[in-house]
């Protein structure tokens, strides 16, 4: 055990210090969209050859690959943030997903270091995963400890709420780099602009960062568990873990299919430009950052369950049906309009999902266990989405089976939104001291 003192001065608890947290949260987001957003361009750069339907899918599974390092960094580096504090732990987050970025925008492609590149390109995205593993539970935490009592919801939807202007600025970058170069410049080199331009924001983002101050509610906490402590904690209730993954899985998936996978899905699938593809993309993205926080504040007035419940059903009965619906009548309006919908639900849910999360786990453990579920969630579903969906398309030649994929994901939200408050029940009568309050 480690004593800590206070704080000589509590935290800020307003717009100022949402912005310095989520900051290097938008970096993380920025990073997998700009590398989800131009898999076409990094499949040929680095993984050429005859079929591009296999260069992609190798390329999306090595976007795939770094929410596997989720689970480790969630466990290692979320142990860190409940041991030694928020803030230090979110400086450490931001300097080693920097690094990943620094890798994939520098490395050169196939036709340089042959099979080196696309191993060192792997090795980034790893790092970036291993990062990104306990990033979006330490702001999440962070946002919950700093938030003003009956608005939790209002300020934890703001960690998604940075994601979606990461989802912005790349599709702006995307527009404008359609626009301004050539196809086949934007293929050999101009993705890589994207990237550089995240490497060169990372100073400003570190300094910002480190006007962060310790949480109170951490600070006034007497003594923190160890490592060993904290990993035994979370293992013993693995049980609330799996289930808030399961809440985790509806929120990642819909997430992924509706930013990543979307420029891919316009351009291959739909058979749309580049430009209508990156424009739906950035709406998605606008639509998003309006609808997080109202729909946040929405969850403090009337409850996080209600509207978990309402929202998985609603995915349930429309996704594939507007699934079928779009690929038998492409067009920009209707994969905007598609799009849009699946956005409202997206935000709906995930408004009062990050909250409700980060309220029901153990508090001594509220950063791991946080980050463990959520890394989970995002490695063995949400990070393939973009792979699942085109070999989901490819192998039964039906191009509304991301329906069927976003339909198992909102079936796993609802069945763990129902299981999670019988464990919390459980978990407050056999520890009522440290039970933390589920809205």
């Amino acid at each position: 055990m480690t004593t800590v003192s206070p704080p000589s001065a509590s935290p800020q608890s307003g717009a100022k210090n949402i912005f310095r947290v989520t900051s290097g949260n938008f970096l993380e987001m920025y990073d997998f969209m700009v590398f989800g957003y131009y898999a076409s361009a990094i499949a040929q750069t680095f993984f050429p050859g005859d079929d591009p339907w296999t260069s992609l899918m190798l390329t999306l599974m090595t976007f795939g690959a770094g929410f596997l390092m989720r689970p480790l960094g969630a466990m290692i580096l979320g142990a860190y943030i409940d041991h030694h504090g928020r803030r230090k732990g979110l400086l450490l987050t931001l300097g080693l997903m920097a690094i990943g970025t620094l890798t994939i925008a520098l490395v050169p492609g196939y036709s340089t270091l042959g099979i080196a590149a696309p191993i060192l390109i792997l090795l980034g995205r790893l790092l970036q995963g291993f990062s990104a593993g306990v990033e979006l539970g330490g702001v999440s935490v962070y946002l919950a400890e700093i938030a003003p009592k009956g608005r939790k919801g209002f300020y934890v939807a703001w960690q998604s709420g940075s994601q979606q202007i990461a989802v912005i600025v790349a599709a702006l970058l995307g527009l404008g780099l359609n626009h301004l170069l050539a196809k086949d410049q934007v293929t050999e080199w101009g993705w890589r602009i994207p990237f550089i331009i995240g490497c060169l924001i990372v100073p400003f983002l570190f300094w910002i960062r480190t006007m962060l101050e310790e949480t109170e509610a951490f600070a006034q906490r007497k003594s923190h568990p160890a490592m060993g402590q904290i990993v035994a904690t979370v293992a013993r209730n693995w049980p609330l873990v799996l289930a808030g993954m399961l809440m985790v899985v509806t929120t990642t998936v819909m997430f992924y299919m509706i930013t990543a996978f979307t420029p891919t899905f316009g351009k291959t699938v739909l058979l749309l430009s580049d430009k209508q593809s990156f424009l739906v993309t950035l709406c998605v993205g606008v639509s998003n950052l309006f609808w997080l926080p109202v729909m946040g504040a929405v969850s403090d007035r009337y409850g996080r369950r209600p509207l978990l419940i309402l929202f998985t059903l609603l995915m349930i009965v429309t996704a594939w049906p507007l699934l079928h619906w779009l690929v038998g009548s492409p067009s920009l309006a209707h994969l905007l309009g598609a799009e849009l919908w699946l956005s409202f639900l997206y935000a709906s849910y995930n408004g009062a999902m990050v909250v409700y999360l980060a309220e029901v786990m153990p508090a001594e453990v509220r950063a791991s266990g946080f980050s463990m579920a959520y890394s989970l969630a995002t490695a063995l579903f949400g990070g393939f989405t973009p792979a699942v969906c085109s070999y989901l398309i490819h192998s039964t030649g039906d191009k509304a089976m991301p329906g069927i994929w976003l339909t198992i994901a909102a079936v796993c939200g609802l069945l763990g939104t129902l299981l999670i408050k019988r464990l919390v029940v459980r978990y407050q009568r056999q520890h009522p001291p440290a039970a933390p309050v589920a809205a």
